[in-house]
């Protein structure tokens, strides 16, 4: 299998398109595989590039220096933002909101390179459902670290329900489900002035940080950026 063909591994249609789980192997390191999600045929995340999610939550982790942390994910995917957290002793519970039930399903059923460390790990809760209707919503519960990794940016949602979260009013209602201290920390493959304007009228302390990083991939450098905002 060559670099630029691919093993379906499984696909399903969603309500925001065709979401496909694959499987290539890297031409610059025979023998080894990328696990891959696409959306409709768009890339969206490689198992051999991981550096800026795991940034997103190893940076939120950084900035708040409590124990006993509770953390909202935002998005499952190949489960390596879940991952980091729980890597962290300081980690009580993790407890990620992904909206797409096919990719629930990769995780239970092995599929993905880290399932079977994540279903070992008893800190963990996996639920069906939308990540921003929750934080749209009142609270039940607070947070210290909500990481949200689900969008291309905020300029690029995946669907039109994520679009509210990103302004002022959206995010308001999301700092309602922080606790004293806590960090919001979202990803994006892309700069966005607008959405760190939109984090500074509502958090004291904004932070626009880039990740650098070699894509295996495609053999080539590539910048994410994350976003952390806390009071």
């Amino acid at each position: 299998m060559s670099d630029s063909e691919f093993e379906i591994l499984a696909a399903e249609a969603t309500p925001i398109g065709m979401i496909c789980l694959r499987q290539r192997e890297i031409a610059a390191a025979p023998g080894t595989f990328a696990t891959e999600i696409t959306l409709d045929h768009q890339f969206l995340m490689s198992s051999e590039n991981t550096a800026s999610e795991r940034e997103l939550t190893a940076r939120a982790l950084a900035l708040h220096p409590g124990d006993a942390l509770r953390v909202l994910v935002g998005g499952l995917g190949l489960g390596y933002t879940a991952h980091e957290a729980l890597r962290s002793p300081r980690v009580a519970r993790v407890e990620v909101v992904e909206f797409l039930p096919p990719v629930i399903e990769w995780m239970q059923r092995g599929l993905v390179p880290l399932a079977s460390e994540l279903a070992a790990d008893p800190r963990l809760e996996i639920r069906e459902g939308d990540v921003y209707g929750r934080l749209a919503a009142p609270p039940a519960r607070p947070y210290d670290l909500i990481l949200i990794d689900v969008d291309h940016s905020p300029a690029e949602p995946l669907g039109p329900a994520s679009s509210a979260f990103y302004g002022r009013e959206g995010l308001a209602a999301a700092r309602r489900h922080l606790a004293p201290g806590g960090v919001l920390a979202v990803w994006s493959y892309a700069e966005s002035s607008p959405f760190a304007a939109a984090l500074r009228n509502v958090f004291a302390d904004v932070r626009v940080e880039s990740v650098d990083f070699e894509n295996v991939v495609v053999g080539d450098g590539e910048t994410n950026w994350l976003f952390l905002a806390r009071d």
